[in-house]
């Protein structure tokens, strides 16, 4: 008797104690719903928690507050309360949300860059990331190994003419290959079984990260697995990890033989930058094993399942849109030809092509949700937002903001050109279109990401026809939980040579 009657004086206790401290803060908080005791407000989200934040947004206002089980949350839903967050309170903001398992374990305990609290490591990988990989000099310099992957992922898809083809599958391909060379000299044909468990590490990290793992909000439930998240992670945790290690004992055993024979590889890639630090005597930032494991996680996660997505998305609006399509087609034709495939330098010459993109970025947003924690407590918009207050800001409900977006629910491209809207940019200085966030913890890979997402579309429109079978030609649109925004079924439609002689082959 005594284990339940302990057990019903702990849960009273935290009811109480709950209730007492809404009350106190009521006045000094955002609105909301009322909360269940315990649990809070966990009841009311979904596997896409975006969706229903932007639910709960409409009814009680921009800014609201929520308790996730134990921990307390604000939920942004218009791009000025954003711009308030992350502009105006921006050092108060700059925090990502405290540990959560699935974090802890795949960034080998927070030694990575999109997770790593606000100072001096962070400040210097974010430096490291931007000058080393994602940099101008950088970008120009791997534009030989983007060009030719594209012509990889065009060839493939050629070869799969008739066929039934999971286009979400090949352009997860193709970005996983892009970055992996970019990062680690890795390319898919070295090692196709590899290579598919990476992209299989990288898809099932992205969905486990996204997810609500009710221990994380709920303290006394820390020690239990509910969900089965540990085993799942220690899996991911342990494939990953035995991959790296090989890859990177391999690169240590070049790096000696080339220093003893005077011998190079060439110019650098990530992980031989990596390296460089890791084996420096007097280093500005002590790096170990882990953290450049973890480092490559980030990359990896970051840049390849986000631009999968972004093209992936953009299909289906195109095979949903024919208009739009036609559209696009007609404007390659003429400004490309049908003699050569498209390069990243048209793609200054295709506004209608950019339009696509930030319209579906618009639309599905390959981040719907911003994260980060309050370091200290701030007044915002009127509203007491407490230290260790975890920030949500609904990107995914911005672009759906009938305020800044007329008929925000119809996929038109049109928007961006119209009325001098081509100036509208995607890269954090106009809150109302933020799908690389904003500030000093905005996407350090968006220029990469643009880059890769607009030519490889690009090259899909100009070379292809798409059949969608059964139905009526249409593909659905329903999304699937995750830390990006992944469709809940892929695109499977048949590839057809929409030019004929294809210019293409002697790529090949």
């Amino acid at each position: 008797m005594a284990f339940p009657i302990l057990l019903l004086c702990l849960v009273s206790t935290i009811m109480f104690a709950s209730i007492v401290w809404r009350k106190q803060n009521k006045t000094l908080l955002p609105p909301g719903p009322i909360g269940l005791p315990i649990i809070g407000h966990l009841h009311l989200l979904s596997p896409t928690p975006h969706q229903e934040f932007h639910k709960i947004s409409i009814r009680y206002g921009p800014i609201i507050h929520l308790f996730l089980g134990s921990v307390p949350c604000v939920v942004v839903s218009t791009a000025e309360a954003a711009k308030e967050f992350l502009k105006t309170h921006e050092t108060s903001f700059s925090n990502r949300p405290a540990k959560t398992v699935a974090v802890e374990a795949l960034t080998y305990g927070f030694q990575d860059f999109l997770f790593a609290p606000y100072g001096p490591y962070w400040k210097f990988m974010k430096k490291l990331c931007m000058s080393e990989l994602l940099g101008g000099h950088m970008l120009d310099l791997f534009l030989p190994v983007r060009r030719q992957e594209t012509h990889r992922f065009v060839k493939r898809v050629h070869q799969k003419t008739g066929e039934a083809v999971n286009f979400g599958g090949e352009f997860m391909t193709l970005s996983n290959n892009i970055v992996s060379r970019m990062t680690m000299s890795q390319a898919s044909s070295e090692n196709e079984n590899e290579d598919e468990e990476m992209r299989k590490v990288v898809a099932d990290t992205a969905e486990l990260v996204g997810k609500f793992n009710i221990s994380d909000f709920i303290w006394f439930l820390k020690s239990f697995d509910l969900q089965g998240f540990n085993k799942r992670l220690k899996k991911i945790h342990h494939r990953f990890d035995v991959v790296m290690d090989r890859i990177i004992k391999e690169r240590e055993e070049e790096r000696r033989k080339n220093k003893e024979t005077g011998g190079t590889r060439g110019f650098k890639d990530m992980l031989d930058v990596l390296l460089d630090i890791y084996e420096d005597e007097n280093p500005e930032m002590k790096l170990d094993k882990d953290s450049i494991k973890a480092f490559i996680m980030d990359i990896l996660v970051a840049g390849t399942d986000t631009s999968a997505v972004t093209m992936e998305w953009g299909m289906a609006e195109l095979i949903n849109n024919p208009r739009v399509l036609e559209k696009a087609r007609e404007e390659i034709d003429s400004v490309i030809g049908k003699s050569r495939i498209v390069e990243e330098s048209d793609i200054i010459n295709l506004p209608y092509l950019q339009a696509i993109v930030k319209e579906t970025m618009r639309m599905h947003p390959a981040g719907p949700l911003i994260f980060r924690e309050s370091s200290r407590g701030a007044v915002v918009c009127g509203y007491n937002i407490p230290a260790k207050t975890r920030l949500f800001i609904n990107v995914w409900a911005i672009g759906r903001d009938p305020k800044h977006w007329e008929s925000p629910l119809e996929f038109r491209p049109e928007r961006f050109i119209e009325n001098g809207a081509s100036g509208l940019d995607v890269r954090g200085q106009h809150y109302h279109l933020i799908p690389f966030g904003s500030g000093r913890r905005m996407c350090p890979g968006a220029s990469l990401a643009l880059q890769v997402v607009h030519v490889n579309l690009a090259a899909m429109i100009q070379c292809f026809q798409w059949k969608v079978e059964g139905g009526n030609g249409m593909v659905e649109m329903q999304e699937k939980s995750g830390i990006t925004l992944p469709r809940a079924n892929p695109i499977i439609c048949v590839p057809i040579p929409r030019l004929n002689p294809f210019p293409f082959m002697s790529l090949f």
